[in-house]
Parts: structure tokens; sequence; C-alpha cells
């Protein structure tokens, strides 16, 4: 029986177009190359809050996730980070159908908060781009048993990772009070 492994560069190839795929699909979302409905389904108005509270989860996680490595319990670590990964992933599909349906809400010009607000939006956005990848070669490396590497790779990781899901609730606790609905 033939047993195929992955190799590096399999992996890269993966991680990068799985990559670009999700960049690809946020812009076209923020440029509404494609038309949303006129009526939104109902549900969408709840995804917001949802993602927030997605964020949260996950920022606890990595916390506790970072506790439990430090103690030398693995198993949990990996359990949690397994777990934060798949809500980051509903947190994926819940964005997008969310900025397919809806308008984008736009944070108030002349509020004095606005220059705070736009360096957190920048900021979480480009990191989060950024994490994507990291994230799957630290899953990549970890789930490969090639530890060494991955806690080369997770010294980057981790802490963006987690301003990527603690500044998420930030901006969208600042940009609720807008949202039309």
């Amino acid at each position: 029986m033939n047993t195929y492994t992955w190799s590096e560069k399999s992996i890269f190839r993966i991680v990068t177009g799985l990559t670009a795929f999700v960049l690809l699909v946020v812009v076209v979302l923020h440029n509404k190359w494609l038309h949303a409905p006129l009526n939104p389904p109902y549900f969408t108005r709840f995804l917001p809050g949802l993602n927030a509270l997605i964020n949260g989860t996950c920022s606890l996680l990595l916390l506790i996730s970072l506790y439990y490595i430090r103690k030398g319990r693995v198993e949990i670590h990996k359990r949690l980070n397994l777990t934060t990964f798949v809500l980051s992933s509903l947190f994926l599909v819940s964005y997008i159908l969310y900025h397919f349906f809806q308008k984008e809400t736009k944070f108030p010009p002349l509020n004095p908060l606005r220059p705070v607000y736009l360096i957190l939006l920048v900021s979480h956005i480009i990191l989060a781009g950024l994490v994507l990848p990291l994230i799957l070669f630290s899953f990549y490396y970890a789930l490969k048993k090639d530890f060494i590497t991955h806690k080369k790779l997770v010294r980057f990781t981790y802490p963006i990772w987690l301003y990527v899901t603690i500044t998420g609730v930030i901006v969208y606790y600042m940009i609720s009070p807008y949202y039309p609905f």
C-alpha cells in the first residue's frame, strides 16, 4: 500500500494558495465587485456580534494555551489551539457572509476617536492577512512534530494572532454604535 507524504514544497503551495484565495475573497468583498441582495437576510445583523464573541473567545483560548504550554501540558495546549483554529475558521466564514450581504459601516469622520479606530482597524486587517500563513505553518510543523521549527515560528505567530483577536473585539465595540440595525 502506498502512503503519500506531503513535501515541504506541497505544503508551501497549499498554504500560499489558501492565503491568496482568502485575501482575494476579502478584496472582492470590500470592493463590492459582487453585488449583495437588496434585502440582506435577517441573521446577518447578528454576525458582527458573533464575530466579536468568537474573537474574544480566541483571545482567551490563546492566553490559556500559552499558560498550559509553559506548564508542559502539551496535550491541553494542542487541543486549545485546535479549538482556536476551528473558531477562527468559523469567524472567517461569518466575516465573509456578513460582508457579502451587508453594506460597509463607516466610522463617523467627525468622531475624535476616528484616528485611533483607523489605526486599530488598519493594523488589524494587515496583520490578519499576514498571520494566516504563519498559523497554517505553525500547525503544520507542530503536527509534523518538528517542534524546533514550530517554536521558532510561533514566536512571531502567537503575538500577531493574539493582537488580531483582541483588536477585532475592540474594533467591533468602536464601530457597533454605528451599525444601521
